[in-house]
C-alpha cells in the first residue's frame, strides 16, 4: 500500500474534530498547548477565555493577571509575556485580526511553523501541514521518510502527500500517536497499520 492510501487510512481511522475555529482562540491554545498535554492546554485555554475574551481585552492585561489561569499547561511565565505581546500586535497592526498567511503569521512572537499551519488549516481552510512530534515520530517509524527534525518532516512530506491529506493528517496522526503508535510502549498489536509498518522496534 502506498503512502497516500496509508494516510488515508490514519484519517479514516482517527478523525479529529475540532469545533471551535476561532483564529484568535487557535492560535492562542496552540501556544500554550507547546509542551503541554492536550488536558493541561483544554484547562488553561478555558480558563484564560473564561476571562478574556479576545485580543483587545488581553491587549491591556499584565503577565502576571495570566499565571495562574494558564498554570495548567507549564511554562506560564513565558507564555503569558507571548500572549500579551501577540494581542497587542493583533490590535495595532492588523485591527485585532489574526492575519491568514505563513508569512505574517511566523513574524508573532513564540509562533512557529507548527502553530502556523495550525491556525492556517484549521480556522483558514487552507492546505497547511503541521508536523508536530506524532507526524515527525509516526512518519519516521512508518518509513516515510529519514528526517532528523518536524522541519525537515514536513517539507519532505509536502512533497510526498496531496494537498487536501496535509491539514487533516496532523489531527488524526495526533490521536494515533496518543493512543496506539506512543513515543514508548507503542501498541503494536493493535495497530490498524501494522502490516505496513517497518518499524525495527515493533513488538
Amino acid at each position: 500500500m502506498n503512502i497516500e492510501k496509508i494516510a488515508k487510512l490514519i484519517i479514516e481511522k482517527f478523525p479529529r474534530d475540532l469545533k471551535i475555529k476561532d483564529p484568535f482562540y487557535v492560535l492562542i491554545s496552540t501556544i500554550l498547548s507547546q509542551r503541554s498535554k492536550d488536558e493541561n492546554t483544554e484547562i488553561a485555554t478555558k480558563n484564560l477565555f473564561g476571562k478574556y475574551k479576545n485580543s483587545k481585552e488581553l491587549s491591556k492585561a499584565q503577565p502576571n493577571e495570566l499565571y495562574e489561569l494558564i498554570k495548567p499547561a507549564g511554562l506560564y511565565r513565558q507564555k503569558a509575556d507571548r500572549i500579551i505581546k501577540i494581542s497587542k500586535i493583533l490590535e495595532k497592526k492588523y485591527n485585532g485580526k489574526v492575519p491568514n498567511t505563513l508569512e505574517e503569521l511566523l513574524k508573532l512572537p513564540g509562533v512557529g511553523r507548527k502553530t502556523a499551519n495550525i491556525v492556517l488549516y484549521i480556522s483558514f481552510g487552507k492546505p497547511a501541514l503541521a508536523v508536530d512530534t506524532h507526524v515527525h515520530r509516526i512518519s519516521n517509524r512508518l518509513g516515510w521518510v529519514k528526517t532528523k527534525t518536524p522541519e525537515d518532516t514536513e517539507f519532505e512530506l509536502m512533497k510526498l502527500l496531496p494537498k487536501e491529506l496535509w491539514g487533516p493528517l496532523n489531527g488524526a496522526m495526533v490521536e494515533f500517536g496518543k493512543n496506539v503508535c506512543k513515543p514508548v510502549k507503542p501498541d503494536c498489536k493493535n495497530c490498524p497499520l501494522e502490516k505496513y509498518c517497518n518499524w525495527e522496534g515493533k513488538k
